[in-house]
């Protein structure tokens, strides 16, 4: 199924050798020299150790950092989370009084339509069954009744 792989005799086989590249170190060259002007040359310090030797040296004066600008007592992020909480409370008021509003309009619109209902029905009520006669309807004639100590008897 696969095919058989081939032997090849050392002398046939092609045989490449790389040798290093030696890497050439840069050119050091010497820092710079700066003038020192006459007035900054440091003056020379002794120091006597707790032993009794004696050590001297120029004084380094260590550099300062520049002073920070003054920050405010507060953030301007608070100040503006305050306000901006101070504001929706004023709008939920707003929103809780306009909520109360809506409720009591939806009240009494309710209470006029069943006012208007219960009126309406009442006039349709003296309508169909009024006090007036009979303009139409069916009339039933009862025959042979017999009444007798309340009780109907047909």
């Amino acid at each position: 199924m696969y095919p058989e792989p081939t032997r090849h005799a050392p002398a046939e086989r092609a045989v490449t050798a790389y040798q290093p590249t030696p890497i050439q170190p840069a050119a050091v060259h010497p820092a710079p020299v700066v003038p020192v002007q006459p007035d900054t040359v440091p003056t020379v310090a002794s120091v006597v150790l707790p032993d009794g030797r004696i050590v001297t040296g120029y004084a380094i004066d260590h550099p300062q950092p520049t002073p920070l600008a003054a920050k405010p007592a507060v953030s301007r992020t608070a100040v503006n989370v305050a306000l901006g909480g101070v504001g929706f409370l004023a709008v939920c008021g707003g929103l809780l009084l306009l909520t109360s509003l809506i409720a009591a309009l939806t009240a009494f619109v309710t209470q006029l339509i069943i006012l208007a209902a219960v009126i309406f029905g009442g006039w349709i009520a003296v309508q169909v069954l009024g006090a007036g006669g009979h303009q139409g309807g069916t009339t039933v004639n009862i025959r042979r009744a017999v009444i007798k100590r309340n009780h109907f008897h047909g």
